[in-house]
């Protein structure tokens, strides 16, 4: 994977890759709203909303017209990132949110979605099922699912891996950036990125849990955001409020997770909605946002030092309760 060759094929998909999405900035610009943040998502020039709809919540309300609901609202209040993953929820998340974009609006979105084959094979039939289900011919960005072991950078650039799987997917046009997530520990995330020097690749994106107790254990802050800034890779932040323990714990609200989480050098921070009453505390955090001075984090961080030291509010880092593709071994290939 190392050759030349491979690394001159992959900066001419690179390229294409760029040359298709160079009318999307301007068709983004024209749909911002003046209560919404965008900012540059990564080296491409493309404009996205600082908060994004996660995509495992809009497939959790029993009726599906709800989750449609919470996405045509997000998007016609101006959030134009959209998550989601091959296995949420056995896939209805991908099947509710492909049936919210019908009718105009998935061209007015930045769509991802993530995978968790660890072989060619695996990878290029999870990506086909993706596109089916979220009804599109195009995936925009496409991200390698729970980057959480050590051998998992391995296993993507290896011979026969889902490296060359989404390669030729993007050559196909149905995807165009791809991008790699893990909520474990930023080890791993390090030696992802260590690897992908080592080819000669470069992530569009990197996905990790970002909030006001990651500074304190297993810092994906402090050890990995500042590596993707100086890269221009751009940086997903996930779990704003720790799957709602910030706001529970009573040392800080939900609005002030969310402002944190957006005073740092994030491109996106993705926020859960499985009702529109959180859709509309995550559109008024970005309505009321100034980022937070540095002394406004600190304090944040201090109010919450003494419950992070030891993750158990991170539950996420320490335990096996989100560990999808380890309890479902099937899913890699």
């Amino acid at each position: 994977m190392g050759s030349d060759s491979s690394c001159n094929r992959r900066e001419v998909l690179g390229a294409l890759a760029g040359a298709s999405l160079a009318a999307l900035p301007a068709a983004a610009a024209a749909s911002e709203r003046s209560d919404m943040i965008y900012r540059t998502f990564g080296r491409t020039g493309i404009r996205v909303s600082a908060i994004g709809l996660g995509g495992s919540h809009v497939g959790t309300p029993a009726d599906e017209n709800d989750g449609i609901r919470i996405v045509r609202t997000a998007i016609d209040r101006g959030i134009t990132f959209m998550d989601n993953c091959w296995d949420y929820n056995g896939g209805k998340s991908e099947v509710v949110m492909g049936k919210a974009l019908r009718d105009g609006y998935r061209e007015k979105v930045f769509l991802m979605t993530k995978f968790d084959g660890r072989t060619k094979a695996s990878a290029a039939r999870q990506i086909d099922e993706s596109l089916q289900r979220l009804q599109t011919d195009h995936i925009d960005l496409m991200q390698f699912h729970e980057n959480i072991r050590l051998e998992d950078p391995d296993r993507f650039f290896a011979a026969g891996g889902p490296l060359e799987a989404l390669e030729e997917a993007r050559q196909a046009g149905k995807i165009r950036f791809i991008g790699f997530t893990g909520h474990k520990d930023p080890i791993v995330h390090l030696r992802m990125l260590e690897m992908a020097a080592e080819h000669k690749f470069h992530f569009d994106s990197c996905q990790m849990p970002l909030n006001v107790l990651d500074a304190h254990f297993r810092s994906f802050e402090n050890n990995v955001v500042p590596k993707l800034v100086e890269q221009g890779i751009a940086v997903l932040g996930m779990k704003p409020l720790a799957e709602g323990e910030i706001p529970r714990s009573g040392l800080v609200s939900a609005t002030e997770c969310l402002h944190y989480a957006l005073s740092l050098p994030t491109t996106v921070v993705i926020n859960g909605c499985e009702s529109m009453e959180r859709l509309e505390q995550a559109l008024e955090a970005a309505r009321t946002f100034k980022p937070l001075t540095e002394a406004q984090l600190s304090g944040l961080r201090a109010k919450t030092k003494q419950v992070a030291a030891t993750g158990r509010l991170e539950r996420f880092k320490t335990s096996d309760v989100f560990d999808g593709t380890a309890k479902n071994p099937q899913w890699m290939g």
